[in-house]
């Protein structure tokens, strides 16, 4: 087995590899590609879903599905015996972001510039995404069906009107989705840039062979600190590439040995839309990568003992949450106030659109005393209906126990996101902890 890569401790070690993770991933299918290499790295073993497993003691396996990726660890000791099989402990993220996703068709010509068309993936803050450098990214499927990961250097822009020729734009700025988010990529006057041409170039493959692909902006301003003492981190898709991070390097980080459960690590795609498809949270991918690892594991054991194990297990689903804003401060509780720096959040909605419960609290604080971090809960206004994540989901899907967590920020959904540092160490220390069991 090949040595682990080096797990970043303190501060600027940990800016500076989440920087390289980020911006590693431009897409869903990129990061899972990054998160499988960090796995090749430190030895653990590549599956794949249309072979037989045969699993071991002590092993560290990954598999993929589309722009998802489940990685994990068994423990020492997996011998069968009159005793329940082990249960599991995930911790769950997800690989996507809000953006622009590339409509299918040619490129068009209006005022004199070239255009591409595109739709709207998720949630994003349209205003943010203005008068920024974005490049492409993500799958392209080829006529012998095989898929290739595709990356365009900065191309495009959705310049924004100038305020000559809208007087009360900062009385309110009002952006049609159709009409006001269409990237210029070139001028119509040159030779037609042809994206499909540009994308199969990067990936070295022949763009008379692309039938398909699932492709998306990223704006390309580098990730990078700020601050009066650097505090601050600022980056595209924190949500929710940070949790992704930290669930990568806390499972290679895990000691195999002293595990009493399967460590397990989960990153789906599609949360930003609602998690319904073959690698959502919504889909089978978690329950089919669980029941085969206990049937691998324990071949004589029957289906009831799977179940078991899912009883047994738990499930840390670590997404995004919002920091009480100082220039907002109406729109959060008014007595719960989360803030930059204080550590992980413990999200809570009597709704259930986060699966917290009293039992998840006591494993999720259990956790951050083991790993010498503080966390803080999170309750929305109650005039403010909060979102959901993978969280319910998961519960739903398996029925195991589920705790909503997740790191602090400002700017949620924009296309440039803001952390504390401290919180992005101490959420990896938590995850760590975790998985350790």
């Amino acid at each position: 087995m090949s040595a682990s890569p080096v797990i970043p401790r303190t501060e600027t070690q940990v800016a500076a590899d989440l920087t390289d993770f980020i911006s590693s991933s431009p897409s869903s299918y990129h990061a899972t590609d990054t998160a499988a290499a960090r796995f090749d790295s430190a030895g653990f073993t590549r599956l794949h879903e249309r072979e037989k497993w045969s699993l071991k003691a002590e092993q560290g396996c990954y598999v993929i599905r589309d722009g998802a990726i489940i990685a994990w660890r068994t423990p020492a000791s997996t011998v069968d015996t009159s005793d329940a099989v082990p249960g599991f402990r995930v911790f769950g993220s997800h690989t996507d972001s809000p953006a622009f996703k590339l409509k299918p068709g040619e490129e068009f010509a209006v005022e004199g510039t070239r255009q591409i068309g595109v739709e709207i993936y998720g949630g994003p803050l349209l205003n943010s995404w203005l008068d920024r450098e974005l490049a492409l990214a993500g799958q392209l499927s080829l006529a012998d069906g095989s898929v290739v990961l595709a990356q365009t250097p900065s191309i495009a822009r959705i310049p924004q009107l100038a305020i000559h020729l809208d007087r009360q734009v900062n009385d309110g700025l009002t952006l049609d989705k159709q009409r006001h988010t269409t990237p210029i990529i070139g001028l119509a006057e040159l030779a037609e840039a042809d994206v499909i041409e540009l994308l199969a170039a990067s990936a070295e493959v022949d763009p008379e062979q692309v039938v398909g692909h699932d492709v998306y902006t990223f704006p390309v301003q580098t990730p990078g600190t700020f601050g009066a003492r650097e505090e601050f981190f600022a980056s595209p898709r924190l949500d929710n590439l940070l949790s992704v991070h930290a669930g990568v390097n806390a499972l290679i980080d895990v000691d195999a040995a002293s595990l009493d459960s399967i460590a397990l690590f989960a990153g789906f795609d599609h949360e930003e839309i609602g998690s319904n498809s073959r690698s959502g949270a919504c889909g089978p991918f978690l329950a089919d990568v669980t029941e085969r690892i206990i049937a691998s594991l324990f071949p004589e054991s029957p289906r009831s003992d799977y179940l078991a194990s899912l009883a047994s297990s738990i499930c840390v689903s670590s997404d995004a949450g919002h920091a009480a804003h100082p220039n907002y401060p109406e729109r959060h509780d008014p007595h719960v106030r989360p803030r930059l720096g204080g550590g992980p959040l413990l999200k809570i909605n009597a709704q259930q659109r986060y699966a917290t419960d009293a039992v998840g609290t006591a494993a999720w604080s259990q956790a951050c005393t083991a790993a010498g971090v503080e966390y803080q809960n999170f309750v929305s206004n109650n005039a403010m209906p909060c979102g959901s994540t993978i969280g319910p989901l998961t519960a739903t899907r398996l029925g195991m126990t589920t705790v909503d967590v997740g790191p602090a920020l400002y700017s949620m959904h924009s296309a440039r996101e803001m952390v504390a540092i401290d919180d992005v160490v101490a959420l990896g220390a938590a995850a760590k902890a975790f998985l350790q069991g």
